[in-house]
């Protein structure tokens, strides 16, 4: 079972953003191989969340919520992570459920945008996302940016 936590970036522990940035790490750095600035300054910033899911006292998921003052820009999704020991297990579907619900109890008008690695564009378009980039390179890896309305400009014909 796996432990949610949806954070301002003023609730972080000093342990659990050391634990964020070691996964962030891990993976994007290590496991794919890319060398890029992870740190960016954005963890820090303004009304900014970060999704946590523990499981065994681990951090095993992963995602970061960007939010803009300007009402024109969406929310974005990024930082997208289940840790290896745990793909396959339904993990990133509980993930995206968990960070789409604090989007909308955050900021239920606004849209949502993510950079998506390509090949998981199928994943993302089960949560409602759809394309509305060309595919694009990003350190090495194809993405493809999706997005999502608000709830609240969902229309049922």
């Amino acid at each position: 079972m796996i432990n949610w936590h949806n954070l301002h970036h003023s609730e972080l522990t000093v342990t659990q953003l050391y634990a964020v940035l070691q996964l962030r790490c891990a993976v994007f750095v290590v496991e794919q191989n890319c060398v890029y600035q992870d740190v960016d300054g954005e963890d820090l910033q303004g009304n900014n969340r970060h999704i946590l899911g523990f499981h065994g006292g681990e951090l095993v998921a992963y995602a970061r919520i960007l939010h803009s003052d300007n009402q024109l820009e969406p929310v974005v999704i990024g930082r997208v992570i289940v840790s290896s020991q745990l793909r396959g297990k339904q993990v990133g579907e509980q993930l995206m459920q968990f960070t789409l619900q604090a989007c909308q109890r955050q900021w239920p008008d606004k849209s949502i945008y993510l950079g998506a690695q390509a090949h998981l564009q199928c994943f993302y378009q089960r949560f409602g996302f759809s394309a509305v980039t060309p595919e694009y390179d990003e350190d090495g890896i194809l993405h493809i940016g999706m997005a999502r309305e608000p709830l609240s400009e969902v229309h049922n014909d």
